[in-house]
């Protein structure tokens, strides 16, 4: 579905829509596929387990993240902090994402 993504894992995005609206967190998944992120803190949802011996997996109600549309999040820059649109800078054969509010490339930085 979506070739070019905007958003990578490890962003930090703001949510546009929906009851979790202007809450932000960090993407913990991409889904290109289905043109959905999964963002930490985000669209939470009660999930009822059962006991799996097997997998040594305790039985209850558990909390997780849920997939939201990538038109419902929208990249903060991490120089200017605001919600932005994010452009293509090609300089010397390389490619960097750059905020189109104050002209920032956006870096991630990925954790271990």
């Amino acid at each position: 579905m979506a070739t070019n993504l905007k958003i990578r894992k490890g962003d930090e995005v703001m949510v546009l829509a929906g009851k979790d609206r202007g809450k932000r967190g960090r993407v913990q998944e991409v889904n290109p596929g289905k043109g959905t992120v999964i963002v930490a803190g985000v669209n939470i949802a009660k999930r009822h387990t059962k006991p799996n011996p097997s997998k040594n997996q305790k039985g209850g109600i558990i909390d997780e993240p849920r997939p939201l549309a990538f038109g419902k999040v929208m990249v903060i820059c991490p120089h200017c902090g605001k919600p932005t649109r994010v452009a293509r800078r090609i300089e010397d054969d390389t490619k960097e994402r750059v905020c189109k509010q104050c002209g920032e490339a956006i870096v991630v930085e990925e954790k271990a």
